[in-house]
């Protein structure tokens, strides 16, 4: 198993696949880097470096009781990058990943990246605010904590058909797919997973948007129920200088197995320009 140690000590697991410019890919809340294996088959097969890791306290890396804040998540990206001497490299964040790209922008100067991509992710703000109006009331995110507490496992159960939008959209994913994602949730810890959830709901990355001086793609479904498109997508294409987005018309949140051919083709499309 290959693992990198954090400058606080956490040992993080990630996998390095193909040879050529270095594409780091981050994943979404409460997930792992296994929700990348498809895409990143696909770049090293086209030629790229695909290198992503399991998130602090998620799948296969420690699961220490701090550091579940975006400051810390932003610096365990820079050593990954550090580590694995990556230059020249995209950042495409997914869900919350879109956040650590964010704060890596603004806390580390953009170091060592080219490009960055964010899909379905929480930057700008997820929060319902007076000055953010079109975010999600404080009273979604408590009632989601308190269902953690009481019955993760049940929650999780309903929560992923919301992300996949089962039941809304005809055959987003399998069955399947719905007991794997679980899996990945279950394998994490639960500090984390509450802390996490926090972070992505609570953290206000409109300052990080100017520091946003890399070409820049926004891919996000209309239909996302989990992380909807005016507050999020929109919002960051909007606040990004020079931000390109792409729009999937009804397509949900998990646009990893919902609409993976064409996010494949849209991010190896945006990679080699």
């Amino acid at each position: 198993m290959t693992t990198i140690k954090t400058r606080s000590g956490t040992e993080l697991y990630l996998k390095d696949w193909g040879q050529g410019r270095p594409v780091v890919l981050l994943h979404g809340w409460p997930l792992t880097s296994d929700t990348w294996d498809d895409f990143a088959m696909a770049a090293a097969d086209a030629g790229f470096r695909a290198i992503s890791y399991d998130r602090r306290g998620f799948g296969r890396s420690e699961q220490p009781w701090t550091g579940y804040d975006y400051d810390t998540l932003a610096d365990d990206l820079a050593d990954v990058l550090e580590a694995t001497d990556a230059q020249d490299a995209a950042l495409f964040g997914f869900s919350m990943g879109g956040g650590e790209v964010a704060r890596y922008m603004s806390r580390h100067g953009g170091r060592r990246v080219s490009k960055a991509a964010l899909i379905a992710s929480v930057v700008p703000y997820m929060l319902e605010t007076t000055d953010n109006p079109k975010g999600t009331p404080q009273s979604t995110f408590d009632g989601m904590t308190a269902a953690m507490k009481e019955d993760r496992a049940h929650f999780f159960q309903s929560f992923f058909k919301s992300f996949y939008g089962v039941g809304v959209f005809t055959g987003t994913v399998s069955d399947a797919v719905l007991d794997w994602s679980f899996n990945q949730a279950m394998a994490a810890g639960l500090k984390p997973t509450l802390a996490c959830a926090q972070a992505f709901a609570t953290t206000d990355f409109r300052p990080d948007l100017a520091h946003f001086r890399v070409p820049t793609l926004i891919i996000h479904g209309t239909g996302d129920q989990t992380v909807p498109i005016d507050a999020a997508g929109r919002a960051a294409a909007a606040g990004i200088p020079g931000a390109e987005i792409i729009e999937y018309d009804g397509a949900p949140h998990g646009l990893f197995a919902s609409n993976k051919q064409q996010l494949t083709e849209d991010l190896l499309a945006f990679l080699r320009r």
